[in-house]
């Protein structure tokens, strides 16, 4: 059975993505001057409005805005599962 893990570890965030191929993006066209806007982990599925930023930068923004990543390890099936979703750190 799947079930998701929820944390705001940088190191487990950062190791899980990797592991998986993901890269620290941002939605290009969100936020301002200094701030990278709507988050995501990409992993390069076609998406030409996502923009690849560093992780220092990625996770300086998720402490910024408070919040925490919802994640999977496998699919129901056992294969390795890319789903995430970033959610408000009072709401997980």
């Amino acid at each position: 059975m799947a079930s998701s893990k929820t944390t705001t570890d940088h190191d487990e965030i950062r190791r899980w993505a990797e592991e998986r191929g993901g890269r620290p993006a941002h939605v290009q066209d969100t936020g301002s001057t200094g701030d990278p806007g709507i988050l995501r982990i990409d992993f390069q599925d076609p998406d030409d409005r996502l923009e690849e930023i560093g992780w220092d930068k990625w996770f300086q923004a998720f402490d910024e805005n408070n919040l925490a990543l919802v994640y999977q390890d496998e699919k129901q099936d056992g294969e390795t599962s890319t789903f995430n979703k970033l959610v408000s750190r009072e709401n997980a």
